[in-house]
Order: structure tokens, then C-alpha cells, then sequence
């Protein structure tokens, strides 16, 4: 009736979603979508998740596609690699990946490198998922980013998300990928809300795994970042752009197999990259994107050296002080493109 009479129906919005909500959108659509998807891990089903990001799913799905594990990573995580071997596509949630590495066996002999050692016979389409990286004020143990770690291993494949669209993309994109894939969450991003476009409340959107996206564009300097430090690179730029200098800021998204294509286009544009991450400096993310860069044609088009914001190289302080100052901010951000730029 309103088209009769000449009004414009406007499209359905743009809304704010939740990081958790993203990836609770994301299980509710993959667990309907195909039997043989299930999550399995501590505290995912009665108790709907340590972070709630499994709100609800027990309830409609039941004991056979949610299910609760006794605290046994290495257990639960082989279970599910044997599901996967025999036709099932299970979500392995660790509490956090720093419990991870007590099923460290599992993810790295087991799953990632069945396909290779089977001559392609044998596939492993698991998703390891969970938070990643620095919480507040949960010390040393529980704080070290993993995308170094499991982005070193070939047979996998390692997303790590920024945004509401990136978890709920990459997430999707994960569960139907016949491969083994780790994706590292972030603890601090879960309550976090994101503009989250139409296309991408669809139950059939997916973000490719391998593809970085350009956040913001610029002239000047590339900043490339993976999950929460995205967002300090953002803010930075603003900043930044009140001084004159306007930066380009490429969330990396997958970290294995790595878009270096894109940061390698934004290189040969701008003349100058920075790096930053949550993780440790030594063998890290920013370390193997200077070395790509080095080595391939973007390199002749650099004016100054690459530099790298990281976390400090040490275990994480208790301290709030001391966490704020090991891990990446605004500041620093700032100061390393002003560092680039020789200004």
C-alpha cells in the first residue's frame, strides 16, 4: 500500500550486535543448518558457557549436539578430533587457549597434520575456538596470545577476529571448512557492540578465511593488527589524522594462510608499515608480516624501515600498571608512526 502511494521503503538497518551475540548467532545457524555439527567443552551446555557465548543452545539443541566435558582438555579435544576424523564437524571450545596447550598434542599431531600423513584421505573439519591473548588482571598464566604459536603450524588454519561481522563471518567460515581451524577470541571484545550490516545478519553470510579488509583508508603509513589492537589502530589514527597524517588501517582477520597480497598493495601506496599485536615480539605475527614484506616487491617501495608495536617480552604482570604498560595502547601506536615517518 505504501508503494501505491509513492512512499520509499527503506531497507532494513544497519544494528548493534555484541561480539558474543555474533558468535552465539553464528552456533545457533551452523547447529541448525547441519546435523552433524556439534560444540563440545567446559561449562558449554547447562551452564551456557563461561562467556555465554553458548547462551540458549543446550536448551534447544540437547545432550547430543551441547555437551559438557569433565576439565580434561587433552580428553575432550581428542574426542573431538576423533568426531572429526569419522564425519562429524565438532566445535572444541577451550575455557581459554592457555588451556590450550594442555591439548597442544592434539590440535598439532592429531589434527593438523592427519590430512598430509594420510595423503589426503583423512580429513579433520574441527573448529578449536575460545578467547585468546590478554584478559584484565588474570596474570601470567592465562594471558599469552596464541596467534603466533598455531599460526607457525602448517595443516592449520588461524582466524582471529576484530568486529561483530568477523566473529560471526569467520566463525561460519570455519565450521564448513574441511580443514582444521583455530580461532582466537577476544576475552575483552565479547560485550563489545559492532555495527553489523544486513548482509550480515543473513544465515548464509561467511567471511572468507585468508582475506584481510582495509578498516580505514589512507596515504601516509600502513598499520596492520589482528583482533582488539584493530581498534587501538583506529583510534590512533584518528589522532593521528588531527596532525595530518592519515593511515591505513588492514585488519589481518586470518593470520594462516596470510593476506599479505593486501598489505603488500597498501605498502607500494604508502611507503611505510607498522605492525601491531598483543603478542610477544620475538617469532611474532608483526616479525613474519616485516619478513614477507622484505622479501617480496613491496619491499623497493618502503622509505623507512618497518616497525613493530608488540606486548612486552615478558610474562604478563598481575599489577594493573604493569599489564597496562606490557600490553599495546593508543600512545605507542602513535608514537611507532611518528617513528616511521621520522616526524
Amino acid at each position: 500500500l505504501q508503494q501505491r502511494r509513492g512512499l520509499r521503503l527503506s531497507a532494513p538497518a544497519a544494528i548493534q550486535v555484541t561480539v558474543r551475540d555474533a558468535l552465539n548467532q553464528a552456533l545457533d545457524e551452523e547447529l541448525e543448518r547441519d546435523e552433524r555439527v556439534f560444540l563440545l567443552g567446559e561449562e558449554v551446555a547447562q551452564y551456557d558457557g563461561a562467556y555465554k557465548i553458548s547462551r540458549g543452545l543446550w536448551k534447544k539443541y540437547g545432550d547430543k549436539r551441547v555437551i559438557d566435558t569433565p576439565i580434561s582438555e587433552m580428553g575432550f579435544a581428542g574426542i573431538a578430533v576423533g568426531a572429526a576424523m569419522a564425519g562429524l564437524r565438532p566445535v572444541c571450545e577451550f575455557m581459554t587457549f592457555n588451556f590450550s596447550m594442555q591439548a597442544i598434542d592434539q590440535v598439532i599431531n592429531s589434527a593438523a597434520k592427519t590430512c598430509y600423513m594420510s595423503a589426503g584421505s583423512i580429513a579433520v573439519p574441527i573448529v578449536f575456538r575460545g578467547p585468546n591473548g590478554a584478559s584484565a588482571g588474570v596474570a601470567a598464566q592465562h594471558s599469552q596470545c596464541f596467534a603466533a604459536w598455531y599460526g607457525h603450524c602448517p595443516g592449520l588454519k588461524v582466524v582471529s577476529p576484530w568486529s561483530s561481522e568477523d566473529a560471526k563471518g569467520l566463525l561460519k567460515a570455519a565450521i564448513r571448512d574441511d580443514n582444521p581451524v583455530v580461532m582466537l577470541e577476544s576475552e575483552l571484545l565479547y560485550g563489545v557492540p559492532f555495527e553489523m550490516s544486513e548482509q550480515a545478519q543473513s544465515k548464509e553470510f561467511v567471511v572468507p578465511i585468508g582475506k584481510a579488509k582495509i578498516e580505514k583508508q589512507g596515504t601516509h603509513v600502513t598499520l596492520v593488527a589482528h583482533s582488539r589492537p584493530v581498534g587501538h589502530c583506529l583510534e590512533a589514527a584518528a589522532v593521528l589524522s588531527k596532525e595530518g597524517v592519515e593511515c591505513e588501517v588492514i585488519n589481518l582477520r586470518t593470520i594462516r594462510p596470510m593476506d599479505i597480497e593486501t598489505v603488500e598493495a597498501s605498502v607500494v601506496k604508502t611507503n611505510h608499515l607498522v605492525t601491531v599485536e598483543g603478542g610477544w615480539p620475538q617469532f611474532g605475527v608483526g616479525a613474519e608480516i616485516c619478513a614477507r614484506i622484505m622479501e617480496g616487491p613491496a619491499f623497493n617501495y618502503l622509505d623507512a624501515p618497518a616497525v613493530r608495536v608488540t606486548g612486552a617480552d615478558v610474562p604478563m604482570p598481575y599489577a594493573k600498571i604493569l599489564e597496562d604498560n606490557s600490553i599495546p595502547q593508543v600512545k605507542d601506536i602513535v608514537f611507532a608512526v611518528k617513528k616511521a615517518l621520522n616526524i
